[in-house]
């Protein structure tokens, strides 16, 4: 049996995919395997030597140790594009938002609980609405910075809204570009977007090249009036220029899923409370992709979306199947053949993938594996982790 531990709510659609007569799952677990995990911070915690993988339900793994894991040789998984659909739709309201004061003019409504004709309020609407006009998304310059499974749905869709869509992503992936519609146009340079766009939408993961990421420097590259968009990290984005911005005039609005203090006083902000990926649909997904990505791995030793391991997919054969993660350096994995040759067993199947300093193996076998042969490889230099499945 493989035991799961979950912290946080995880969407029991979710967790109804692990077997009952193959997994026990809850948050009371003793040496388990693996967790599955939202937004729960591991950090200052100690990880079990148990525990396999990490199944982060959801795009962002700041809230785990990737480093601290990838040492351990525990796989470190995420959601990328399961919570898409919600954060795109989330971010088309928060322009429209910006365009048209909306709440201002919900408030104003619910303000009138004390008038009692209908004809009386109708004149006052019709006198009032000016104070809440607006403008409109068609023809405007929407700039998307970070072309993933999120930006990509973004910059289409503001192309269905007859908007004009400028994307910068130097990282580009081959199945992102497939995505992405061939109207937008690719920008040189984060300048360069920050110059074009109306609106600008952040779309990259909170790691140390995009800390900062807008900041004072590049918010003055901004056309006056600019709508800036943040629904991906706090940290992404400098607060104390986006204040500078809005106090010049660089900026016309601040629309973010992260609000302080600082920024939740202003009219100029329209502050939301972490609501990017909040819908029962994209939870449900995020924890379906989280589970299934699980099982594989502990069941076959495949990995899919990792964000500290090589993408490594084989289908069994043989007997018995070997996995092993090492250090990305020469002669590892030609050891672990020669132990297997030593013992005369042959190979049926191997993969060996490799991701920065870290390398993955799966290795299947025409005979059983003994606990010596799992031994003898766990020692050869440079091997982080052995599992025989």
């Amino acid at each position: 049996m493989y035991k799961v531990k979950t912290f946080n709510a995880i969407s029991e659609k979710g967790l109804s995919r692990f077997d009952a007569d193959k997994y026990v799952v809850s948050p009371e677990q003793d040496s388990p395997d693996a967790y599955i995990l939202r937004s729960h911070k591991l950090h200052d915690e100690v990880i079990p030597g148990s525990v396999l993988a990490i199944a982060r339900a959801g795009a962002g793994v700041n809230n785990v140790p990737v480093d601290r894991c990838s040492e351990q040789g525990i796989v470190v998984f995420n959601t990328p594009g399961a919570n898409a659909n919600a954060v795109k739709e989330l971010v088309i309201t928060g322009m429209l938002m910006a365009c048209r004061d909306i709440s201002g003019g919900v408030a104003f409504c619910r303000g009138l609980t004390d008038m009692t004709d209908d004809a009386e309020m109708a004149k006052l609407l019709e006198s009032s609405k000016k104070n809440f006009a607006g403008s409109e998304l068609q023809g405007k310059t929407l700039g998307v910075i970070g072309l993933g499974a999120i930006g990509a749905m973004v910059a289409n869709v503001a192309l269905e809204l007859a908007m004009n869509v400028v994307g910068y992503d130097p990282a580009i992936s081959v199945e992102a570009a497939w995505r992405l519609s061939s109207l937008v146009e690719k920008m040189d340079s984060l300048e360069a977007l920050m110059g074009r766009a109306d609106f600008i939408t952040l779309h990259v993961p909170a790691i140390e090249a995009t800390h900062h990421l807008i900041n004072e420097q590049r918010l003055s590259l901004c056309k006056e009036g600019t709508v800036l968009l943040n629904f991906a990290r706090e940290s992404i984005v400098d607060n104390a220029a986006v204040l500078k911005a809005l106090d010049a005039g660089k900026l016309r609005k601040y629309v973010t899923d992260f609000p302080t203090a600082e920024l939740v006083a202003r009219d100029d902000v329209v502050p939301m409370p972490h609501l990017g990926a909040s819908t029962a649909e994209a939870e449900e997904n995020c924890a379906l992709m989280a589970v299934d990505q699980l099982k594989d791995y502990l069941e076959n030793g495949n990995i899919k979306n990792s964000v500290n391991y090589p993408t490594a997919h084989m289908p069994r054969m043989g007997q018995s199947r070997i996995t092993f993660s090492n250090q990305n350096v020469p002669k590892v994995l030609g050891n672990v053949l020669s132990i297997l040759a030593d013992g005369n067993i042959n190979v049926a199947d191997m993969l060996n993938r490799s991701r920065g300093d870290l390398a993955y193996n799966i290795i299947d076998l025409e005979t059983e594996v003994s606990e010596d042969l799992q031994a003898k490889i766990s020692t050869v230099e440079g091997v982080v982790k052995v599992r025989v499945i």
